[in-house]
C-alpha cells in the first residue's frame, strides 16, 4: 500500500469548542490539500458526528457499576485525518470501552441520528474492536472532481 499522499492529526480537549475545532481543523486540512469542497462538507459534518459521539462516549470514567458518569481528567481522544490517492480517511479514536451502535430511526428524537448520517456520507464506515485503550471509529469518503 502506498504511503499517504497527506496525513495531519489533533488533540480532542472534550470541551465545549472540540466539535467546532474539529470542524475547523478538518476543513483547513482539506483545503490545503486541495480537496473539492463538496467532500470538504460531507467530511466536516462526518468528522462532527463521530467526535459528538466521543464526547458522549469516550471521554467518560467507568462509575461504581461500570457506568459512564464522570468527565476523564485528561484529554484522551483524537482526531486523524489521511488522503490515500483518492480517498479521504477520518478517525476518531477515544478511550470509551463500547462499539458504536447504530440506533433505529426516529423521527421524535433528540438525538440517535449520527451514525445514519456517517453511514450515508461515507463509503464505509466501522471501528477497531475496543480494547483497554479504548477504540478508533473511522469513515472514508472518495476524493470526487
Amino acid at each position: 500500500m502506498p504511503a499517504p499522499d497527506g496525513f495531519a492529526a489533533c488533540a480532542l480537549s472534550g470541551t465545549a469548542r472540540t466539535v467546532p475545532e474539529a470542524r475547523r481543523f478538518t476543513r483547513a486540512t482539506l483545503e490545503s490539500w486541495q480537496v473539492c469542497a463538496g467532500l470538504a462538507d460531507d467530511a466536516v459534518l462526518v468528522v462532527s458526528e463521530l467526535v459528538s459521539n466521543a464526547l458522549r462516549h469516550g471521554f467518560r470514567t467507568p462509575g461504581a457499576e461500570g457506568e459512564n458518569t464522570a468527565p476523564a481528567p485528561f484529554c484522551n481522544a483524537w482526531l486523524a485525518l489521511t488522503r490515500q490517492e483518492t480517498t479521504v480517511l477520518c478517525a476518531v479514536s477515544d478511550a470509551g470501552p463500547g462499539a458504536p451502535v447504530i440506533r433505529p430511526g426516529d423521527v421524535l428524537a433528540e438525538s440517535g441520528r449520527g451514525l445514519h448520517i456517517v453511514d450515508r456520507l461515507s463509503e464505509s464506515w466501522g471501528w477497531t474492536p475496543p480494547d483497554r485503550s479504548g477504540k478508533t471509529v473511522w469513515a472514508t469518503m472518495s476524493v470526487r472532481g
